[in-house]
């Protein structure tokens, strides 16, 4: 028997004999039909067709991942946002009395607002600015209206997505 399109030669470029057994190592992969007709190896894809199932795949992938927003950017889930929205709000309820001691609450709020994580940037960057803005009123113990100014700035940001969450 010769090698051809339908018969591969053998790794050791001779055909096996007729009615020798395969060892199971050669065998693994090779249809039982195959196996009766003599090919040892298991049919491949050629580079073309791998190529392209790969090239398939990764458009598959981008146009899933674009769809998420019309900015280009993944989009968030609304229970994410919902959920550091809850965080939040629970949050600003923690600590003495902002109205009785603002500077002592503000200090409060610090560290459990930096330690809420969210995949929304918008909620990320709005959360951030209201840290740092209590940050900033804590430092001037009370006394910098610059700084009263931006907890209210940054206080809106927050209410802006997370209504009431900053009230």
């Amino acid at each position: 028997m010769t090698a051809d399109a339908d018969h591969p030669p053998s790794p050791a470029g001779r055909e096996p004999a007729h009615g020798a057994v395969l060892e199971p190592a050669r065998a693994a992969g090779v249809a039982p039909a195959d196996r009766a007709a003599g090919r040892t190896a298991p049919a491949r894809l050629g580079w073309r067709a791998a190529g392209l199932g790969v090239a398939v795949t990764g458009l598959a992938v981008a146009l899933l991942t674009g769809c998420g927003s019309a900015s280009g950017a993944p989009a968030v889930g609304a229970s994410a946002i919902s959920a550091a929205c809850t965080a939040v709000g629970a949050a600003l309820s923690d600590g003495p009395d902002p109205d009785a001691d603002p500077v002592g609450y503000a200090e409060a709020q610090i560290g459990p607002l930096r330690a809420i994580q969210t995949s929304d940037q918008a909620l990320r960057a709005a959360i951030r600015d209201l840290a740092t803005a209590y940050a900033q009123v804590f430092a001037s113990d009370g006394a910098s209206a610059a700084a009263s100014k931006a907890v209210t700035a940054a206080a809106s940001k927050v209410n802006a997505i997370c209504p009431g969450a900053a009230s």
